[in-house]
């Protein structure tokens, strides 16, 4: 089975999956020829922001670097073990970019403590092990939604059912997080791409300070929200990186 992708060629799906297990693959080569749902976030953002993003890269936030030593530390183990851990106060300092230098990404023992706290929470609770049992972890897909080529990794997934992990400095305000932060566009692009029920896909969310954990379910309307943000994020793309609109005219407008 072949998919057609941005740059208008022809790749096998079964090829382009196998490669998607290679994270430098999967962020760096086939972020410009598959749209994802961080993509999608950014053209609702502007086009200019995807653009620049796209060319450039945004760099590694904290909150990146801890979130994804979080997924490691549940889901992959094995690949959290094999960090490259170094014991500094700051990263400002000799020893951490020598490092930095010598093994090309390091983290540091604090952060390693950080994301040991919470795994360890997690793995306490009998809720969220239940949630996840019987299930494949960080599962990559390459597909078409609405006539466009998406890529995209389930944190969890399980026979007809989708778990996405997410962290949170405030659990009892994760769903004004989930509609800030564009969880509805995920929704609906991995049922999509899974062949997943919209009441199939849970978030499985957990406190960053008092360790507690919401697992939240979805409901048609949010779904059918983030159905809408593909659709418009999409037309986005299509004006202004397949029609060629010129971005630097782009311009909000609006009554106040």
């Amino acid at each position: 089975m072949k998919i057609q992708l941005l740059d208008g060629k022809q790749y096998e799906v079964k090829d382009l999956v196998e490669k998607m297990a290679d994270d430098n693959f999967y962020y760096s080569e086939l972020n410009k020829l598959a749209l994802s749902s961080s993509s999608l976030k950014l053209l609702l953002q502007s086009p200019k922001t995807y653009k620049h993003v796209t060319q450039y890269g945004s760099g590694e936030s904290q909150a990146l670097r801890d979130g994804w030593l979080f997924h490691t530390a549940i889901l992959e183990p094995d690949v959290f073990e094999s960090q490259t851990f170094i014991d500094v106060q700051s990263k400002n300092t000799k020893k951490y970019k020598e490092a930095l230098t010598e093994h090309g990404r390091v983290f540091t023992m604090k952060e390693r403590n950080d994301a040991e706290r919470l795994a360890d929470a997690f793995l306490r609770n009998e809720h969220a092990l239940a949630l996840i049992q019987n299930s494949e972890f960080e599962v990559p897909v390459i597909g078409e939604v609405m006539g466009t080529p998406f890529r995209g990794k389930a944190d969890v997934l399980g026979h007809d059912k989708i778990v996405d992990l997410k962290t949170t400095t405030d659990i009892k305000g994760f769903e004004y997080s989930a509609k800030k932060y564009g969880y509805d566009v995920q929704c609906y692009l991995y049922c999509n791409l899974f062949d997943v029920k919209w009441d199939s896909f849970y978030f499985l969310a957990l406190d960053k300070g008092s360790l507690d954990i919401g697992i939240f379910e979805c409901s048609e309307e949010f779904y059918l929200r983030g159905e809408q943000k593909v659709a418009e994020a999409i037309e986005v793309y299509n004006t202004f990186f397949v029609h060629g609109a010129d971005i630097d005219s782009y311009c909000l407008r609006g009554t106040l």
